[in-house]
């Protein structure tokens, strides 16, 4: 087993590691697009899109936690779905509610994936100013 690199300076998101925020994210992405699909009894694949999206991150996070060596990679890799989600949710802006379970999932995507874009983003931030403290 690896040793655990985390300590109490890491970055946290309402006292969430951003691993552990990633793994929420994606199982509630999941949950949704499952949700969405079964409320609306749609049957086309598309409804599925944010689990599509949501099930690579949850595994990135999981990944993440249990193998720290990686976490550096694989949390680009997390930024770059997480921007995916956002450009997919802008779609919002094209039919708005012409469909209102596929306007709500829309508008989801591009919320949450702003939000998660920026608190990546923001822990990129923080993990570059500690290691330029501790160069000084």
């Amino acid at each position: 087993m690896t040793k655990n690199i985390h300590n109490a300076e890491d970055f946290r998101v309402f006292s969430l590691s951003i691993e552990l925020l990633t793994t929420f994210y994606g199982l509630f992405m999941v949950i949704w697009g499952f949700s969405i699909s079964l409320i609306s009894g749609s049957s086309s694949i598309t409804s599925l899109i944010p689990a599509f999206i949501g099930g690579p991150l949850a595994l990135i996070g999981f990944i993440s936690m249990i193998k720290p060596v990686y976490r550096k990679a694989l949390m680009h890799i997390a930024v770059v779905i997480g921007i995916i989600a956002f450009f997919g949710g802008l779609d919002f802006f094209r039919s708005m509610f012409t469909n209102l379970y596929a306007g709500l999932s829309k508008l989801m995507l591009m919320i949450t994936g702003f939000v998660y874009v920026y608190f990546c983003v923001q822990s990129f931030i923080f993990v570059r100013q500690q290691k330029k403290q501790k160069s000084n």
